[in-house]
């Protein structure tokens, strides 16, 4: 006499190849049909080989400015050294050229860009710690100012621009501070 289990297992498994049959073979015709259209789709993405940064760097922030240069601010060199420098990239030349540096040298911070041209570098992490710092700056003149800090410091976060219907119909403003929970 045959178990509860062994019903369940031998009755199941007809079904499980049946229903695994009737995935597999829409899957593998559509894949097909991918392989079919992929030549029609675009020309293969290559990368070209452009200028070089003045300073190597790792864990920074790019940021497109509505100019449509790069800025890439701040960093690390190497383990014992973090950066406050940033520079900038010109897509049209290749060329990278030197920029105001930040006050305080960071890695892991987030850089957004407002809705008023200007880039906000918030937090990350210094030699000493997480930063409750926060930086503005200025593409109309290359200039970094402090602003606001964080209430609590952190790093390695992301932050996002929110944006209400009325702001992006009307002239770019500054959002508002958000409270803290």
């Amino acid at each position: 006499m045959k178990t509860s289990d062994s019903l369940i297992a031998v009755g199941l498994r007809p079904a499980f190849s049946i229903v695994r049959q009737w995935i597999a073979f829409p899957l593998l015709y559509l894949s097909a049909g991918l392989l079919l259209a992929q030549p029609c789709l675009a020309a293969p993405f290559t990368f070209e080989h452009t200028g070089t940064l003045i300073e190597g760097r790792a864990l920074h922030t790019a940021t497109l400015l509505p100019n449509g240069k790069v800025l890439v601010a701040a960093g690390q060199f190497d383990p014992f050294h973090i950066l406050a420098s940033a520079e900038l990239y010109d897509p049209a030349t290749g060329v990278w050229s030197s920029t105001g540096s930040l006050a305080e040298a960071r890695i892991g911070h987030s850089a957004t860009l407002l809705p008023n041209g200007k880039v906000l570098v918030v937090g990350g992490s210094g030699l000493a710690g997480n930063l409750a710092s926060a930086e503005l700056y200025d593409p109309a003149t290359g200039v970094w100012s402090s602003t606001g800090s964080l209430l609590e410091a952190r790093g390695d976060y992301t932050a996002t621009l929110w944006l209400t219907l009325a702001q992006t119909a009307t002239r770019p403003r500054t959002p508002r501070r958000s409270r803290s929970s």
